[in-house]
This record gives C-alpha cells, structure tokens and sequence, in this order.
C-alpha cells in the first residue's frame, strides 16, 4: 500500500469526517493545470499521529489551514500569496505523484446518443471496462489516416439492472445508436457519422474476444452487429470498416444508464423542443421551448421518437445529436471546467459507464486521446447521417443511398473536412488515395506473351487475381497465370528476375500500376515468372483509382456542434 493509501486508512480508523475529493486536486499556477494532492485534508479533518503521544500545540486557525484545501485554491488564483502573507512554498515530496488533468481533457464526448468526457488520473483506472477486439490484420483492414483518429462509439440499448420501464428487459443489447467520430489530423475540425440502427447491411464473418467464430450474413438490420449470436463490439466494428472503408482507430461504448448518469453529474443539459412532446414510450412530456434535462429525462429525451417527425429513427438522431453538441457545450463550459467537484463527479461517472477497446484501457491514454479531442472547436465539429433511402424490399428499414454515401465516406477516409476550416481542406495528407498515374507512353517495348507471370491476389478480395489474369490475356500477356492467393497487403508489388526490367516494367503499365512497384528479386532465378501480388490499392485493370471528392454529396442532413438554437421539431 503506498503513502497516500496508508493515510486515507488511517484517518478512516479515526471516522473522521468524509473528505471531499475535490479537496485534494489543486491548481499548479505553473501549468495551469490540477494536480492531485493526497495530504491535502480539509481543516475540520484531524491528521493522524502516532498512539502515547501529545496532541500539536494550538496554533491560530490560519496556520492549520493545510495546503491543497479550498483556502489554498484561493491563495493561489491570487498569484500563490495568502491574503496579507508571503507567496506559499513547499515541493511535492517524492512518495507523491502528480497526476495531471486540464480542462481541455472534457472534449472527449462521446456516449449512446448523448455524450460524456474522459479525465486521465489513475484513480479511474479500476473503473474501467475493456473488450479486446478482433478485427483482421492491418493489411486486411482499410489503409489508416496517419495522424488522424476515427472513434467508434456504441450505444447499446441493453436493459440491464433497468427493469420493464424500458421495455425488454432481456435483450441482448445490440447497436442501437452508433457514431463515427473522426477527427482531423491537424485537429482543426471533427466530423461525426450517424448509422441508423435499420440500416440493411452485410456483416461480415467474426471473432468474439473468447475466440468465438460468428458466420457473417449477407443482408441483415445493423444494429444485429452487436449482441445477435454473441457478437461483441469487435464485430460491429468490423461491420464498419467494411461498409465505409475508414479504418477504425478506438471503441467506446455505453448503455442506457450511461445517458442518465452522464447528463447529472455535468449538472444537466439543455434542449430544445419546436412543439409540445408527449411519447408515451421513451416517457418524455416536454412543452414547447429549451429545457434542462438530467437523469431519466435525458434518457427519455434521447430516446424519443414517435412523437416527433415522422416517428422513425431517422427522425431521433437529430435529436441526439442535438443533445451531444450540446453536452460538448456545457463540458467545455467555464461552469464546469472550474468546478473541481463537477469535473470529479463527470470523471467517475464516465469511466464507470465506458466499456472501450483494450489498446485504450489505461487513464494515461485515455488522456492523450482526449486532449487530442479538446483541441477541436466546437464550432468546426459537424454531426451528419449516413446517406440512406427507404428499402424497396422491406418497409421500414434503409438502404445505402450509393453514391452520396460512398462520396462521404470518401471523404472522411481521406481526412476531407465538412466544415469550413481554414487550410484545413488544402493539404491531402499523404495517405490519401490519389489518381493513378496514366500508361506511360514510353514503356519499354517488349514481346508480351513471352512474358511468363504469375499473379497472387492480396486484395483481401476474392477472385481479383482470376480477373487480372483475363485482363492481361487481352492485352497480349497470354502466358499470365494465377497463383495462391497471398496475404492481404495494402500496396501491389511485381518482383523479376535479372534482366527481366523491361518485361516488369511493361506489366506495370497493364496493370494500371506505377512502374516503381517493379523490383528485381535476387531470390528469383532467370527461368523464372514474373510474381505479381496484387494490393488493395488494386482497383479494376488499367483503370486509375478515383480522386478523393471535395465536396460533401448535396442535402446532406448536418448539425453544427455551436448550434445553441437547434429544437426537435
């Protein structure tokens, strides 16, 4: 047990009274940042001494006023000096730790359909929930944006411990609500994704974290991806790499109780009603105009849905994403960030509701990934839908509106911002797809059914190296063959042999790929092929990769996080 335990015991032998741990965080004027402090014990509370001996002489009350307390907060928002004394001194003894948080540490806001924020110090770490997700290879998964973070965030509409107020108290819990949250590299603006629950979708096949195989199925409502068969987090995950094609960096995600606890300790959150609500099923009587809501009725305000709109899902996320701009607002509030209590409260409650992805079970990476968050301003974070459109095959659930969904998740993959940020849009990170260069007119001429290839497929897509194979027959290299398929790479390569530099590069230029990715292989002997393993930078033969749009798709649904005068309508 350390210092500072040994003395929190002690001093709970002795029932003194409870110390508030707001207490004990004090404000480093150096750094402008808290800083826990365990000997920080408020006056009322007595400090522990050995048995047999004499209680400390009586000193006046100033003097017993310890550092760390609200006196001492005082003293220093006045520069360090006591009122009418000297500038407080003394150095952190080396048995204690500083354990550091800031106030940009509440960006983090991220829950199920509402919002919440982490804090890094290590008393949170037991508090903590993790899922070790199994998602492929990188070289199976999308390529990463270097230097910028897409969040997964789950809201499970399990019932657990919730009783029958919130309807089937034995569901399983699947992926009710689901944000994509990406944030920029240069962390000048966010953009988050909402995936309607309905959606039509294929899930892919995957693992749990016990190492359970779950066949994928080919056309099934979304939030199946958690909870059905035993899914986990990992496999909705997977679902969204593989229907966005952006590489998903972290998950987070929370329950029903979450919203409730999250929107108290941050002493409530207000919203807006364009009409008069009364659901019956989500609970929620809200009259006309802005409101403050906490608890059940934040749960209920999240929730709602055939009160308002057209009474479908679609018609609810505005809703919550209404309430998330406006839980980011009130975190990043001077109301909150100089409440040391709200901050803890928020803190405890957040870690407590979170269950995320084991690389991130830890408070010192929890803090990082939020002052990441904390730079974004709000006014550049911008909530949208996934483009969808009613299914011709089944009424009441959603299909992919094709080619504006795929324009954005585009865009999102390449770190496109839909907010308009100055030189946020200029620079193209250099993990961006760009265009593949044309056919070059001065490839080498060569004999092109002379030239043995065997092409092996890494695309991480069946059949592609089958195609190429039929492709390249046309274009005269008839002695091309396919081989075993190979593990998925993210870029094509063409080893030759000695000599053989002309041959590889003229099959770059009928691959459609950069003469570059030709090398010669020592391995490889003169009588044999030339071995092509297509990547998925791979797209159709010959036919370049398409440029990254630069634009959203048109009548995008959008919610700007600044937006105080949004109401559900």
């Amino acid at each position: 047990m350390n210092s500072g335990h040994r003395r929190r015991a002690d001093l709970a032998d002795q029932n003194p009274p409870e110390v508030d741990p707001a207490d004990q965080w004090v404000l480093d004027p150096a750094t402008g940042e808290f800083r826990l402090d365990l000997d920080a014990v408020p006056a009322q509370v007595p400090r522990p001494r050995a048995a047999g001996t004499a209680p400390p002489p009586a000193t006046p009350r100033r003097a017993e006023q310890p550092t760390g307390g609200r006196a001492d907060r005082r003293r220093q928002a006045h520069g360090g000096k006591a009122h009418g004394g000297k500038a407080a001194k003394g150095k952190p003894r080396g048995s204690r730790r500083a354990l550091k948080w800031t106030a940009g540490v509440a960006a983090l806001v991220l829950v199920a359909g509402c919002g919440g924020a982490y804090y890094a110090y290590q008393h949170f770490n037991g508090n903590l929930s993790s899922v070790d997700v199994k998602v492929g290879s990188e070289a199976e998964r999308p390529k990463a944006a270097t230097g910028a973070l897409n969040i997964l965030v789950i809201g499970t509409d399990s019932r657990k411990g919730l009783g029958r107020d919130y309807g089937d108290e034995g569901s399983e819990g699947h992926a009710d609500t689901t944000l994509l949250f990406h944030i920029s590299k240069d962390r000048s603006n966010a953009t988050v994704l909402s995936i309607p629950r309905d959606l039509m979708v294929p899930i892919p096949e995957c693992e749990t974290a016990a190492g359970k195989k779950i066949p994928g199925e080919s056309r099934v409502m979304f939030n199946t991806s958690l909870g059905q068969n035993g899914r986990d987090p990992g496999c909705t995950w997977k679902t969204v790499e593989k229907m966005t094609d952006i590489h998903i960096d972290h998950f987070v995600m929370v329950d029903f109780e979450a919203v409730k606890t999250l929107s108290t300790a941050v002493g409530g959150v207000e919203v807006c009603a364009a009409k008069d609500i009364n659901d019956k099923d989500s609970h929620l009587k809200m009259s006309k105009g802005k409101h403050v809501v906490q608890g059940e009725e934040a749960l209920a305000f999240v929730r709602t849905r055939h009160a308002v709109g057209f009474g479908g899902d679609l018609t609810r996320i505005p809703l919550q994403q209404q309430f998330i701009s406006s839980m980011i607002r009130k975190i990043k509030s001077s109301d909150t960030l100089t409440s040391p209590t709200k901050l803890w409260n928020l803190a405890d409650a957040a870690t407590k509701a979170l269950t995320v992805d084991s690389e991130i079970k830890s408070v010192d990476k929890l803090k990082d990934l939020a002052l990441d968050l904390a730079k974004v301003n709000t006014q550049n974070i911008t909530f949208t839908t996934v483009p969808v459109l009613d299914d011709p095959k089944d009424e009441g659930r959603l299909v992919l509106k094709d080619k504006d969904a795929a324009q954005l998740f585009a865009m999102v993959a390449a770190d496109r911002s839909l907010t308009e940020v100055a030189g946020a849009a200029a620079e193209v990170p250099a993990e961006t797809p760009t265009v593949a260069p044309a056919p070059a007119p001065t490839a080498p001429p060569v004999d092109a059914a002379a030239v043995r290839v065997t092409v092996r497929n890494g695309t991480g897509t069946s059949g592609q190296a089958g195609k190429a194979v039929t492709a390249l027959g046309g274009k005269g290299f008839t002695a091309a063959t396919p081989g075993k398929d190979a593990t998925a790479v993210a870029t094509s390569s063409i080893s030759y042999p000695r000599g053989k530099a002309d041959q590889a590069a003229a099959l770059a230029v009928a691959l459609g790929l950069p003469v570059e990715v030709a090398k010669e292989s020592s391995a490889l002997g003169t009588k044999d092929s030339l071995q092509v393993v297509l990547g998925k930078d791979f797209t159709t033969l010959g036919k370049p990769a398409a440029p990254v749009p630069t634009e959203a798709p048109k009548e995008l649904q959008r919610v700007q996080a600044d937006d105080e005068n949004l109401c559900a309508k």
